[in-house]
């Protein structure tokens, strides 16, 4: 397709040339990605663990796998029938992991998303603002954290009950202060930039110049941050379910299969081994997913 060809789509050149600059810098990002091998393989063993959670159903059947009590092969170890063995009444290991992958995605991706947008909202202000308001806000968030996430999480927790939705707005909560640092100081490497100041001297609002041009030019180091954070996020659940302040049995959730296991793990290990190296391998790649994301977003790693 030649260029006036192309640009005929488009109503102005400018739009065409717009596209075309996005366009090519999508593509530098992923050529840069794909040369850490290491963020290659975790962005697949993401993918197959995002695939089996959505498959779950397809994969083992819920109700007679995953929570039916099945006494006459309790503790049964791995073999061609249950690859993963079974647990202490006898429910399939292997289902029950599947199953608890789509708690352990839904719960972590939700509560990052709380996070960001709460968090987004408060660094954006203190950020493109600064002054009195950046003093408030960032004390305010300074006061939460003096406060561990997982502890922070467990307060919320105890006092609104141990639900699906209350931990997930636990988790969500825990994690804003951190993430309004990180979008404040994004904002403010942004905010003093010729393109802002054209803005400004063109009648835009605030609001605009926050939301149009300044956080889509931060976009880069929060897609890094959610990344780890939703790693943080599945650990911070499967540590709540561990302690009994999480999610209940028999609800499948890796956290709480190693909390049932422990008892028995002396003679059979593989009932904790499953679950753990399940949290293992799912944090590990979302943790190579993020640096390889730091490296492709960042410009002063190019080479």
């Amino acid at each position: 397709m030649t260029e006036t060809n192309a640009v005929r789509k488009y109503s102005t050149k400018k739009e065409f040339f717009k596209e075309y600059k996005k366009k090519s810098r999508l593509q530098e990002i992923w050529r840069m990605f794909l040369k850490n091998k290491l963020a290659v393989i975790g962005l697949v063993i993401f993918v197959i663990i995002v695939l089996t959670a959505i498959m779950a159903p397809l994969i083992s059947d819920y109700e007679n796998d995953a929570i039916k009590m099945n006494v006459s092969e309790r503790l049964t170890p791995p073999n061609s029938q249950h690859i993963f063995g079974t647990d202490e009444i006898g429910r399939d290991i292997f289902a029950r992991i599947v199953h608890g992958a789509r708690i352990s995605l839904l719960v972590g991706l939700s509560s990052v998303i709380i996070a960001l947008f709460i968090g987004g909202i408060f660094g954006a202000v203190a950020g493109f603002f600064g002054g009195k308001v950046d003093g408030i806000i960032m004390r305010s968030m300074d006061v939460f954290l003096c406060l561990p996430d997982v502890l922070l999480a467990l307060a919320i927790v105890a006092a609104f009950g141990t639900s699906l939705v209350n931990m997930t707005i636990a988790i969500g909560l825990s994690f804003t202060p951190k993430f309004s640092r990180v979008v404040r100081s994004a904002v403010m490497t942004v905010r003093d930039i010729e393109y802002v100041e054209a803005a400004r001297a063109i009648g835009a609002t605030n609001s605009r110049i926050i939301l149009q041009h300044v956080l889509i030019n931060c976009i880069g180091p929060i897609i890094v941050q959610v990344t780890l954070y939703v790693a943080n996020a599945i650990l911070t659940i499967s540590a709540l379910s561990f302690i009994g302040l999480g999610i209940k049995a028999p609800t499948p959730e890796w956290g709480n299969m190693l909390a049932s296991g422990r008892a028995f793990m002396r003679d059979n290990a593989y009932i904790v081994m499953a679950p753990g190296f399940a949290i293992f391998i799912t944090i590990l790649s979302l943790n190579l997913l993020g640096d390889g994301l730091r490296d492709a977003l960042d410009p002063r790693l190019k080479q």
